[in-house]
């Protein structure tokens, strides 16, 4: 496994996926901060971890810029971003869901990676160094997967993370996971009989990213379950030769 350092920010990193990520780079050698909007999970997390605790609803600029400052006095520059804070919300129809709620589900999964990515940015050029992991979804480009606020929202961010990475592109690279079907608060109401991802999955992938291993995937489209690290570097070629993982219409 690959042993890393410098400091790793992971948002919504309260519980569930963001959580294990967190603890996966602790494990891994990073000094990590996880931020979340509720103060108990993270201080829980950080505490576990001998990390950073930082209270911060990523869809607000004040509290992404305050969050990213405060981990920087605290543990030093960020290295790593996992852009992971997402929401969903429940939507059997959404022509009768509030359009504030329908909204919101944009705001935290679309406009909150924006701006941390916005607040790390110019310190990573600055010091020619870091790397940026944003959690995205299947629901992006599964048919009939998920509702219209999540699935939209996670093919936005899908978009943003690969433009991104072309803009950044021999600066700092950017990655897009998806992390598969894993349970979570999120997922507790789905059927067992779904094909459901390992937990370790998700945080394996982004210890390897981390390391600098995977950089010329930068842009790419990376499944937690289908691309693990210890086959993912095999592959790296053929992926570059294909143009592959990559989401885009085919004619």
């Amino acid at each position: 496994m690959d042993r890393l350092e410098g400091v790793a920010l992971v948002t919504g990193g309260g519980r569930g996926i963001g959580a294990n990520i967190a603890r996966e780079l602790a494990d891994a050698g990073m000094r990590v901060a996880v931020s979340a909007r509720t103060r108990a999970e993270v201080e829980d997390v950080a505490r576990e971890i001998d990390g950073l605790a930082v209270v911060a609803d990523v869809s607000k600029r004040d509290d992404v810029e305050r969050m990213v400052r405060d981990v920087e006095s605290k543990l030093g520059p960020v290295d790593l971003l996992v852009a992971n804070a997402g929401r969903n919300v429940s939507e059997p129809s959404s022509w009768e869901l509030e359009s504030d709620e329908w909204w919101n589900v944009f705001e935290v999964n679309v406009l909150g990676p924006y701006l941390c990515c916005r607040a790390v940015i110019p310190g990573m050029l600055d010091r020619g160094r870091g790397r940026i992991v944003i959690t995205g979804s299947g629901s992006a480009y599964l048919p009939s997967s998920g509702g219209t606020a999540y699935s939209a929202s996670k093919a936005a961010v899908w978009r943003f993370g690969n433009v991104l990475a072309a803009q950044l592109s021999g600066r700092v690279p950017v990655f897009v996971i998806s992390p598969g079907l894993v349970r979570t608060e999120m997922t507790r109401q789905a059927p067992d009989d779904l094909p459901w991802t390992p937990p370790e999955a998700a945080p394996r992938l982004v210890r390897a990213l981390a390391s600098g291993r995977f950089d010329r995937l930068t842009g790419r489209y990376l499944h937690a379950e289908h691309d693990p690290p210890e086959e993912l570097e095999s592959r790296i070629e053929q992926i570059l030769a294909d143009d592959s993982n990559v989401i885009r219409l085919q004619r």
